[in-house]
């Protein structure tokens, strides 16, 4: 059996297996030290994903197989249930309902089951049967339309801001919520968790600045989009680039001394000097190389940084003094967060193939049928 420690050692969480961030919260779940256990399709062994250093996702967990279309094998996921705190699963709505293990029938079980839904419409709307994916799910909450350059499209944010921050997050901070409420009242709930739902809410501080005339419901003329001079993204001489977020008038000033601006540091918020400013911001950074610029504000208050690539950022001193990334069998991965003062949290190990743990799971959660698959 696979000893766990973190703020969650000794909770059981099963996970039907999906994608994105369905996986996402499981691998999270895993890292704050829970026993996750991944229920695959048989089929999925054959997909080149599935299992291995690479499948970062499914790090720290157990895998079973088990076809969900058999009713023999749904009758061995429910006698898992009965031993589990957590459920989550990804499915369209109505899915498991139709597989005979949905909230109905898990709860008649396990009462004290805590049952998490991620969905990218939710469990209910007019678009609840609909298809669909980040892009789609972040671009009717608004967050698209907000992001990207005035003059240009809007730009897609990897799938961060959809999939994992309003999606995968969200999951795992209803089940947390939800466990803890079941702790309290011995009874369990449904979390219906959806993109869409996440993502407005992100936006929270972002419509309050839109409701006090602090945001302009239009691309590349704000605080944070990059319309602000003094909080936006610069092309360094060697074509790569530098971040610069000096908001704060003493950060503002410390950038126009250590650039050598000829511009008056107490005229910041002046918007008629703005166009201006970023022509200068822009040429003094073409002046040099990124890297050298990264020298130069090292340890400032300018609020200047080096943009890395995905494979530079494990190099940096300071994601590399704190470990926030590491490298496990040829694979650069992040390290478990947050992190604990008493329960430490850390990545599990590395991702089993599809059905590896069948039969130790059913050992150890005392599962009585032998062969489910």
């Amino acid at each position: 059996m696979t000893v766990t420690r973190g703020p969650l050692a000794g909770c059981r969480i099963l996970e039907l297996g999906g994608i994105g961030p369905g996986p996402f919260a499981g691998m999270l779940l895993a890292d704050l030290g829970a026993e996750v256990v991944r229920v695959d399709r048989p089929g999925r062994a054959d997909e080149p994903d599935a299992g291995g250093p690479a499948d970062v996702l499914d790090r720290g967990k157990r895998s079973v197989a088990l076809d969900l279309k058999d009713p023999a094998a749904t009758g061995v996921l429910l006698q898992l249930v009965e031993r589990a705190d957590v459920l989550i699963e990804g499915f369209r709505p109505g899915v498991t309902e139709r597989l005979g293990i949905g909230p109905h029938d898990c709860l008649a079980r396990n009462p004290r089951l805590v049952y998490g839904r991620m969905t990218g419409w939710g469990q209910e709307g007019p678009l609840a049967a609909a298809a669909g994916h980040d892009i789609t799910y972040i671009a009717v909450t608004g967050a698209l339309g907000a992001i990207g350059d005035a003059a240009g499209p809007p730009q897609i944010p990897l799938n961060l801001v959809g999939d994992f921050g309003g999606g995968g997050c969200y999951l795992v901070i209803g089940v947390l919520a939800a466990l803890h409420s079941a702790t309290r009242t011995g009874r369990g709930q449904v979390v219906d968790a959806s993109i869409v739902d996440g993502t407005a809410h992100l936006l929270a501080s972002t419509f309050a600045k839109l409701a006090r005339d602090e945001w302009s419901d239009e691309r590349g003329v704000n605080r944070f989009d990059g319309g602000w001079p003094f909080y936006a993204v610069y092309e360094t001489k060697d074509g790569r680039h530098v971040a610069v977020g000096a908001l704060e008038r003493k950060f503002y000033r410390s950038l126009v001394e250590l650039l050598g601006l000829d511009v008056d540091p107490d005229r910041q918020h002046d918007r008629s000097t703005w166009p201006r400013l970023r022509e200068l911001l822009a040429t003094r950074f073409a002046e040099r190389t990124r890297d050298e610029w990264a020298e130069l504000f090292e340890g400032t208050d300018a609020c200047v940084a080096p943009v890395l690539s995905l494979t530079e950022a494990a190099a940096h001193p300071h994601l590399a003094a704190r470990g926030s990334l590491f490298t496990r069998d040829g694979v650069v991965q992040p390290a478990a967060a947050p992190r604990f003062s008493a329960t430490p949290s850390s990545a599990g190990r590395t991702a089993p193939a599809v059905g590896a743990d069948t039969r130790a799971v059913f050992r150890d959660w005392g599962v009585r049928s032998p062969d489910p698959t």
